[in-house]
Order: structure tokens, then sequence, then C-alpha cells
């Protein structure tokens, strides 16, 4: 972890510390100017802008939902560094606007006075100081619960469970054998229960299911997981359901329904709230006469004018404190009345969580948690429900030589290895043709991935008659060709433009016999009925900026692209997304047959596993096969008939 922070620090100052704002700007990290369009009073009473940069100024940038930010303004008599700042969370991004959501309740008088305002991204030093913490807590941990659990997930002591009994569910529900299964076992596990959800099983509808008949049994739960979106997707399928539920931290979705289950939300609905608000006003009152006195009588301030300003401060400072204290009756009294907290992993250290503890600990997306960050969450609880799947995406990690030292094993990882007794796998698929999950099926889960019949055979011909029986899947071998690879020395990112227009060329044709107007989305006409998707993934960011530089000078494609019906990524953007048709530029393209970051192997299952009806794989077989996972896929793709090599396709061979 010291590494790991060494390294993120390192990085963060080296883009953003010493350099100037327009360099900043160039790399993402600020914009500048930015003029603030909208005020408002967010949830606890906190300040939140609209702030929007020129037009001019659009392009790339890292500002995300859920980073931490500061506004800072260009005030005379201030040097670069001693600036004034207003640090606060990014809660909405969209083009050149973003609304800040500050730490404040009131603004500072430098960013009312119409000076330049501008906004950087900041280093987020709570996550790991938290991390750290708990690593410490378990290190320490002996005799005592935690020290138990410990010992379970890491294989030194062996997994309880109960006995099932006959009777053991209570609410009806759809779930397939596997997945009723998977919650049976969550129920019986006295220490630690995992669910593994491959692609496309219903692992959320699985665990949301697990957790209401776990609150049925137990008073209060806390779910977790690494990212805000899958905290506010789980926190919304079980408002859904009924379940009493508040989401701690900020949403990055916005929803009513996400909204309105929110800790802010609850507290502001309080029937004390008004009280405390009243409280507030009232001391705010005091604390401003007070300081208008001492201006008023700045000349002539004697021993009485103090008197009386210093009784006014007293009585502010006592009704903040009476406030402050009943905010906290309140809060205690919402989370007192909840059945399920759900907060991120490093939410879990929250100030009003400190004093709770809970019997079950769910952490849903485990497989792409750092170790450290599950334990400030399990130290909670007393027994543990892992979810995720160890072969998609690890966790990021920045520092190589921590990923080298084990930072990227997962806690999920290591348990279902030490431990395999804890797991129990899902096994019916709903996503994918049958074709298309085969290859991932046999490389990672066993072989043991089932085709639900709504999907098994459900090509590009099921959902439109007009596109011919096609194979499901496709390689379009580019060997021979000359298309070579690129590397792009500023940015140490790869592309191969002949490679990206071929794979758009062949896409187009695959197109040809679909008409998008036929298939517009009429929720009343035809509420089932949805419109074809794409999804270009490509494993390097020059390649997909090469890709979508051509898609802009295709009619056909650019008008997919604006309906929002076409998308292009890396494979993380993709991440827990699907697809109807899946087209995957492989990029390498070398004498060498170096591969670079495609050899993570568990990045190409995400990526392949995305599509439904169609997936197209474009590369270059001498370079790739002589990878031996690349000359597995090849070797599949050839026995189901499905490898092509573009010589035998004339009319998208280049000018």
């Amino acid at each position: 972890m010291q590494l790991e922070q060494k390294e993120d620090q390192a990085q963060f100052k080296l883009k953003n510390a010493s350099a100037s704002i327009p360099e900043r700007q160039r790399r993402g990290l600020t914009w500048y100017p930015v003029t603030i369009t909208a005020e408002d009073i967010g949830f606890g009473g906190k300040v939140v802008l609209e702030l929007e940069r020129p037009a001019s100024q659009q392009g790339l940038h890292l500002f995300q939902v859920g980073k931490n930010a500061s506004l800072f303004g260009k005030v005379p008599g201030h040097s670069s560094v001693d600036q004034p700042t207003l640090n606060g969370v990014i809660t909405s991004v969209r083009r050149n606007k973003l609304l800040l959501t500050t730490t404040r309740e009131e603004l500072p008088d430098w960013v009312l006075d119409g000076g330049k305002l501008g906004i950087d991204l900041t280093f987020d030093e709570v996550s790991y100081r938290e991390m750290n913490q708990a690593m410490l807590e378990v290190m320490r941990a002996r005799g005592d619960r935690l020290a138990e659990l410990r010992d379970v997930l890491l294989g030194a002591r062996q997994a309880r469970f109960g006995a099932p009994q006959a009777d053991d569910l209570l609410y009806p529900s759809p779930l397939n054998d596997s997945q009723l299964a998977a919650v049976r076992h969550v129920i019986t596990a006295e220490d630690v229960a995992i669910i593994h959800g491959p692609p496309g099983t219903g692992k959320t509808t699985t665990l949301v299911q697990a957790i209401r008949e776990t609150v049925r049994r137990e008073r209060r739960v806390l779910v977790c997981a690494p990212s805000n979106t899958a905290v506010d997707l789980l926190t919304e399928k079980l408002a859904e359901r009924g379940v009493k539920v508040i989401r701690l931290g900020n949403p990055s979705r916005v929803s009513d329904l996400l909204l309105e289950n929110t800790l802010d939300a609850r507290v502001m609905a309080h029937p004390s709230f008004s009280k405390m608000r009243a409280m507030r006003q009232t001391a705010d009152q005091y604390r401003n006469t007070a300081n208008e006195r001492a201006s008023e009588y700045v000349r002539h301030f004697g021993h009485e004018e103090r008197q009386q300003r210093q009784m006014l401060k007293e009585e502010a400072r006592q009704l903040f404190l009476q406030a402050d204290d009943l905010e906290r009756f309140i809060t205690d009294d919402v989370l007192d009345s909840v059945q399920v907290i759900t907060c991120t992993l490093v939410g879990a250290s929250h100030r009003n969580l400190r004093h709770l503890s809970f019997e079950t600990v769910f952490i849903d997306e485990a497989a792409q948690a750092l170790e450290p960050g599950c334990w400030i969450a399990i130290a909670k609880g007393q027994r543990v429900v892992l979810a995720g799947d160890h072969h998609q995406l690890p966790p990021t990690v920045k520092s190589e030589k921590a990923a080298r030292e084990g930072l990227r094993k997962t806690l999920f990882e290591k348990c279902i290895q030490r431990q395999p007794a804890t797991a129990r796998m899902l096994t019916l698929q709903y996503r994918m043709h049958e074709q298309i999950m085969a290859f991932s099926s046999q490389r990672f889960y066993g072989g043991q991935l089932q085709a639900h019949p709504n999907v098994r055979h459900a090509g590009l011909d099921a959902f439109d008659p007009g596109f011919a029986p096609d194979l499901p899947v496709e390689f379009l071998d580019t060997a021979g060709f000359g298309f070579t690879e690129i590397t792009i020395p500023e940015s140490r990112s790869t592309a191969n433009p002949e490679e990206a227009d071929l794979l758009l060329k062949r896409l187009t044709q695959l197109l040809e016999p679909y008409d998008p107007g036929q298939h517009e989305h009429d929720p009343l006409k035809n509420p089932l009925k949805k419109p074809l998707t794409i999804g270009v993934i490509a494993p390097y960011r020059a390649q997909i900026n090469c890709l979508k530089d051509a898609i802009e000078e295709s009619e056909a494609l650019n008008g997919l692209l604006q309906q929002r019906l076409l998308s292009v990524g890396t494979v993380d953007s993709f991440q827990g997304q699907e697809r109807d048709i899946i087209a995957i530029s492989l990029t390498r393209s070398n004498h060498l047959g170096e591969i670079g970051f495609l050899s993570d192997i568990r990045r190409m299952n995400v990526g392949m596993t995305r599509a439904r009806r169609k997936l197209l794989l474009v590369g270059d077989s001498s370079t790739l096969g002589a990878h031996p996972f690349f000359k597995d896929l090849l070797a599949h793709v050839e026995r189901i008939g499905g490898y092509r090599t573009a010589w035998e396709m004339p009319e998208l061979k280049p000018a």
C-alpha cells in the first residue's frame, strides 16, 4: 500500500503540482477559467456550484463523478502557491459543465468578488489513510472475531457452514437452480461465502436476493463495493424491492429513487430537521450581528460593546453545539430504522458508522477491490459475503512494483483458491449466443456455463430477419496485409490505423441490411423491442482515437454514434455492460510477437463476453498466435468455422 500511495502521489504531483495552468489543462487535470452558472443548496446544507468552462477549451479531461476537486481563485496579493481554495466532490459532469458539491455551507468572499476562477483535481489522501489503518487493525487482531475472519479468508482456518433448512427461503423469486444454491449457501455460511458470477449469469440479482433473505434473519447489514456506480446500482435494486436502505456518501447516478434513499435526504425528511435548521439559522444571525457590531464600533469599541459581542458569539456557539447534537440524534435515528446501509469500501469508515457493528457485511465487485479496502468493511462484521468474478477485470494498481509484490491479487482470489468450499458459481447465463460463450466457458469456467434457451441461438437474424444467418463469432485475420502497429511516443500508446479502417469497413458491411428507423424504441407500440446496440473496443487509447476519427468520416456509423447506439472505448469502459454487436480491434502487429497488456487475458474475457449476438475480432494472427491464449482462441474460432482471412474479402482490401 505504501508503494502504491507513493506512486499514485508521485504521478499526481508530476501531472499537477509544478505544472502551469495551461499545462494542467492540457493534461486534463484543470479547467480554467470557469464561471459559476448556478448556485444551489444540496443535501446537508452544503453549497453546490455549477461550473462551466469556455466551449473553445473542450477536450479530453480526467474529471469524473466522485473525484475530489478544488476551486481556486486568482486573488490579488496572493502568490501562485498560496491562492485560496474551496474543496469539494464532483457530483455531475456534462461536456463543458460540472457540479461541485462543496464542503462549506456558505461561499467565501473571494469566490464572489468577480476574480477569475479555476478548478483542479486534488489527491485523495483519505482513502490511503483509512486502508492503512484497516491493515494495521487486521495485523494486530488476536483472539477476536476479526482475527478469525482473517484466518478463514486467508486459508489458515476452515470455513464453517450450518445445516440448510427445508423451508429456508421465504421470498418467492424467479432465480434459477444455481442462483438459489448460491443464496442458500450465503444463508448457511457462518464465516465466509462467495458468489462467483461469470458474465451474464445474474450476479447482482442473486446478491440482492441474498441480502433480502439475510435482513429477514438479521436486524441490519452493511453492503459495500469499491465503486460508487456499483453501490448506486445495489441501492436502487434493493429500494425497488421494498428494502429499507440508506446510501452513505456521494451517489454518482442521479435518479429520484436513489436520491431519496441517501442519508442526507432522510435526515432532511426527519421530523426534527426543521428545528435543527432553525437553530443553525439563529446561530448564524447571532454570529453575523456580533461581526457587524464589531465593524460598526471599530473606533469606539468599549468594554460594554465587547461584552455584548462576546455574549452574542457565545450564544451562537451554544446553538451550533446543540444543533450538532440534534443532527447526531437525527442521523442515529435514521440509521437505526433501516435494514441495509450501502457505501463504498472506504465509505465504511464514515464517522456515522464508527459506533455500529453488523452481523453480515456484503462486498460486491470484490474481485476488483484492493484487499486493504475490503478490510475496512470486514472489520465491522461477524461474517462476510463476497461477490464477483476473478476472471474479469482486476483492480487498478498504479505501481508496477506493488502489483508484482501482491497488491493486484485480491482477497476474493485468495479465498476462492485457498477455500474452494466457500464459493458457489452461477452457471446459467442470459446474455450471449452459445458460440460467443463457448470459448470463455472452457478457458475460464471449466466448461460449466450454459446458455439460457432465450439466448442460446439468438444471433443477428433472430433480432431482425433482414440480417442473413451469420456466424456469431468471427475472427478477421490481417496477417500478411502489412498493417504494422505505430507507437505514439508521447503517450507510450499503440495504434494501427489500417486495422481500424478494416474493422469499420467490415462493421459497415455487416450493418447494411439493418435500418435503425424500423427499430426505434416506442414503449407504447412495442415495449419489448429495443434498437440494435454496437460496441467497438480497442486495448489502446491511441487506437480508440483512430477509430473515433474514422467513425466521424462514416455517415452511417457516425449517425449511430450520435444516436448513442454505437459506443467506442477500452475494455474497462465496457465492464458490466453488454451490446448486441461487439467489434474488437486487437491492434498489435509486429515481427517480434509482442502483444503488451493484451497478455492480460482477463481483459480479453471481459471484452469478448460483452457481446450478445455477434462478436467480431480483427487482428494479426502471426503476432497474436505466439501467445498460448490467442493460439487457443484462433484454434477455437477455426473449429467453429468463424475464421476468415482478410484476403478472402477483396471488397475490404485497402485501396
